[in-house]
């Protein structure tokens, strides 16, 4: 099947035929189609082939939305009309091949979607006070639990002598395995030709990193314009003030880059299979233990604990592990409560409501 004038158009935004076989088996050829490039409270900017709309839902879209993660996010395909000069409604919410999430902050058992229909995740880390390679495990964690490919990017790297880089270097090497390496300076321009030779024209890109890394700098270094605003490097702490506050779909010729605000907690939800592919070695391990439910904390002839007391598996690695385990037991049980409270609040209205119904009669 070919595509059509308006699909290669759309292409640039990550567009493809399975997108538009959706389209047509659900009778959407009617609407317009479109991708949200920013989101702001209840409204939407979306990407279409004449250009951009502020666009809202229709009533009934909005309604029958059983929580958050059911409207729209940056990164969806949306089918929409226009109502009026720039303005649309959008009706329909096509399927995400991927949703990147983490923990919500301060809600119980809820998660919070970062962003969706990901291809890579660009996981920075600046090289001077920021680097923390456990931080850079939960990052990758992120992006197994979201089946997207992760790239790490260490950013700054001017600001270290040469000898310091090549030990920092060689230490995510020898926890992180078989994913991709970038050391880049935005100020210098080092290695930023190397990592724009990575990106594919068509995939879409999430950057992923604490506040003051260098993520919205960056995109203006790969895009060489100045599409996100950027604050001046604190001399105290060595890193740029915190600016994004909302998520951005920005298209270029090398690809599609999301930028988000920098996230200072990234939690752990219940998904178990990000775990097993960031700590693949431990997972391994843990066949040869004695107990199949072995918690690799205190348990006799533990696999695990062998091989740490053997030099088989770094501590470090190992400690990450059952921390980053333990939050994610703390989030189903923390699930299955919001799960009783809402049910138990169903069960009460409709009580309510049968009452109220006998009171009249």
């Amino acid at each position: 099947m070919c595509l059509n004038r308006m699909e290669m158009i759309l292409e640039n935004l990550g567009y493809n035929k399975v997108l538009e076989e959706y389209r047509k088996a659900h009778h959407l050829d009617s609407f317009g189609i479109g991708r949200v490039i920013s989101q702001h409270k209840d409204r939407y900017t979306v990407k279409t082939e004449d250009g951009e709309f502020d666009a809202e839902l229709i009533g009934n879209l909005r309604f029958t939305a059983t929580n958050k993660n059911d409207l729209p996010a940056v990164g969806d395909w949306v089918s929409l009309s226009e109502y009026d000069e720039n303005k649309a409604l959008i009706h329909a919410v096509f399927p995400r091949k991927s949703t990147v999430e983490r923990k919500a902050v301060g809600k119980l058992g809820q998660t919070q979607i970062i962003a969706t229909n990901i291809d890579f995740g660009l996981i920075v880390q600046s090289v001077n006070r920021d680097f923390n390679i456990n931080r850079l495990e939960r990052y990758l964690t992120i992006c197994n639990a979201s089946k997207i490919e992760p790239i790490i990017v260490l950013s700054k790297v001017d600001l270290i002598e040469n000898q310091q880089l090549e030990k920092l270097m060689a230490q995510v090497k020898d926890r992180v395995k078989n994913v991709p390496l970038f050391a880049i300076s935005n100020q210098s321009q080092i290695g930023i030709e190397k990592l724009k030779s990575k990106l594919t024209k068509g995939k879409t890109y999430c950057l992923l990193g604490s506040s003051g890394v260098g993520k919205s700098t960056l995109i203006n270094t790969l895009t060489g314009t100045h599409f996100m605003e950027t604050g001046e490097i604190s001399q105290s702490i060595d890193r740029g003030r915190h600016i994004t506050s909302h998520r951005e779909l920005i298209v270029f010729e090398n690809g599609i880059l999301i930028d988000n605000p920098g996230m200072r907690e990234v939690g752990i939800t219940h998904n178990s299979d990000g775990l097993a592919t960031t700590f693949d070695a431990i997972q391994i391990m843990a066949k040869d233990c004695k107990y199949s439910d072995c918690t690799h904390t205190n348990e006799k002839k533990c696999a695990v604990l062998d091989a740490i007391n053997h030099g088989g598996l770094d501590f470090d690695t190992y400690a990450n592990f059952i921390k980053m385990e333990k939050e994610r037991m703390h989030f189903e049980l923390d699930l299955k409560e919001r799960k009783k409270k809402d049910k138990d609040f169903g069960k009460m209205i409709k009580r309510v409501q049968k009452e109220r119904k006998n009171n009249k009669y």
